[in-house]
């Protein structure tokens, strides 16, 4: 399935045959650490920047089945972010992970986001929309 909205990566969760846990980690652009005169311009301008995470969390599909009930639970704790991260885990003899199991996943994910390793990982903007980052 060609995931290219929040519902659809929903849906395909779902459509897994083991239960699946979605790992997310939001991130806040920033100016990175000795950044020059272009960047901070740019940034200015709502371009560019680094993405520090700053919260993680894991939810079943069926705890979070539209965006914005996620953007409700994350304002809840008055952390500002930009971008969230997504990935998934698969579940093994018809149960999903549990979230002690998700911990050491999200550990790893939050590794390679702050390494710059982001391919492996959905990302969607604070509207709920799949975003691209170069």
């Amino acid at each position: 399935m060609n995931i290219e909205s929040y519902q659809d990566l929903i849906t395909a969760a779902k459509q897994q045959n083991e239960p699946q846990r979605l790992l997310f980690v939001f991130a806040k652009a920033e100016l990175p650490n000795g950044y020059t005169q272009n960047q901070h311009d740019s940034y200015q301008q709502g371009h560019g920047g680094a993405l520090s995470p700053v919260l993680c969390v894991d939810k079943l599909p069926d705890e979070i089945p539209e965006f914005a009930t996620l953007a409700a639970e994350s304002a809840n704790t008055c952390i500002e972010w930009d971008i969230a991260f997504v990935s998934a885990l698969g579940g093994r003899g018809g149960f999903a992970p549990n979230s002690d199991e998700a911990e050491q996943p999200l550990k790893m994910m939050l590794a390679k986001i702050q390494s710059g390793i982001i391919a492996d990982f959905l990302t969607f903007n604070r509207q709920g929309e799949l975003v691209a980052l170069y």
